[in-house]
């Protein structure tokens, strides 16, 4: 998959760090593999080694640049196509509240029964209300603070500066 430059951050010799291009929601990285691999197994040595310290660099950034209530960094998929890759999700504490707000995640909760209002959720239900509602939806929710515009430039300089 080609990345659109603008929404590259920073680049190493193995991995790319890139503004997820279709997610509306400021800051959701995507940190992927310069290899044709799908599987941690089949990386380099080098690329292995420089990952730990690369997952920890993004985590730090994301936490001092845009302090989000909870940060998830995962893999998923499973397609052939694409290269291993990693989703770095930041959930802002107003994202959490237009989860709780929309009644339709509530369903999650119980098989249908009504969950009290902001009882505890997990990272499950509210990655999928960040990839439907700021990724699929047409019209996704008003976001609060700079755009996703901002937020790339914000980072690019904030990785300059790490180094």
């Amino acid at each position: 998959m080609d990345i659109a430059p603008h929404f590259i951050i920073h680049e190493t010799a193995h991995w790319i760090l890139n503004h997820h291009m279709s997610s509306k929601l400021p800051g959701y990285l995507v940190l992927g593999t310069r290899h044709n691999a799908s599987s941690l197994g089949d990386l380099p040595e080098a690329a292995l080694t420089e990952l730990g310290g690369l997952l920890g660099k993004v985590q730090r950034v994301l936490q001092t640049q845009l302090q989000p209530k909870w940060l998830y960094i995962s893999r998923f998929g499973h397609d052939p196509a694409f290269p291993i890759h990693f989703h770095c999700i930041p959930v802002y504490p107003w994202v959490e509240e237009l989860f709780w707000q929309d009644d339709r995640y509530r369903l999650l909760k119980n098989f249908g029964a009504a969950a009290s209002a902001h009882t505890l959720t997990d990272g499950a239900e509210l990655t999928l209300f960040v990839w439907r509602e700021f990724g699929e939806s047409p019209e996704p929710p008003s976001i609060q603070g700079p755009g996703v515009e901002q937020i790339i430039e914000r980072l690019r300089l904030s990785f300059r500066s790490e180094g």
